[in-house]
């Protein structure tokens, strides 16, 4: 079973096959599928396939993924974690997404910044990478803040809508990083 982190706001908790509807409200949203390299769900049974999804990558211990949820609310308003967790490279990527009736409140860098010191000090990770579209700026400026450093740029990397987009790709190691923001731990 994953285990349950906690900040100042939030729970960062397992995900399970009652989340399915809150993963897709998020999944099903144009806003949050416009940079994420996946085609906007349409069907509930495609979240399902999600929980399934995340479940068989943290058992096969190829990824992590919480569901985000505000701390005494039911129900999870987005997903973060790790995907291509390699243990014997000590690295991963992470990624995120919240449901947009709670973007710029701070909640993905608090859940970020929680999952970056769970990779460092519980997993032992030595870098975290992430890829970004370029025109995200949301997300490019939250890896900024958490410490990350660009490092370059994928060329038609990533397809979304059947189109080749360039990204961004970004690290942090755990020698040179930057301090997380401790008020969110």
């Amino acid at each position: 079973m994953i285990p349950t982190l906690e900040t100042r706001r939030l729970k960062l908790r397992e995900i399970v096959k009652e989340d399915a509807e809150s993963i897709y409200a998020c999944f099903s949203n144009d806003n949050v599928t416009r940079y994420y390299g996946q085609e906007t769900l349409e069907k509930r049974e495609q979240a399902e396939a999600f929980v399934d999804f995340f479940a068989n990558s943290y058992r096969e211990k190829k990824g992590m993924r919480w569901g985000i949820e505000l701390k005494g609310k039911k129900g999870i308003i987005g997903t973060v974690g790790f995907n291509a967790l390699s243990h014997k490279h000590k690295r991963a990527e992470i990624g995120y997404e919240i449901h947009p009736e709670h973007w710029r409140k701070g909640y993905t860098f608090e859940a970020v910044s929680k999952v970056i010191q769970y990779g460092f000090q519980e997993l032992d990770l030595t870098r975290i990478g992430a890829v970004v579209f370029m025109d995200n700026e949301a997300s490019n400026k939250l890896l900024t803040k958490a410490g990350f450093q660009k490092e370059g740029i994928l060329r038609g990397y990533m397809q979304q809508n059947g189109e080749a987009h360039d990204t961004y790709v970004y690290s942090i190691l755990k020698d040179n990083r930057q301090a997380l923001h401790d008020d969110f731990m």
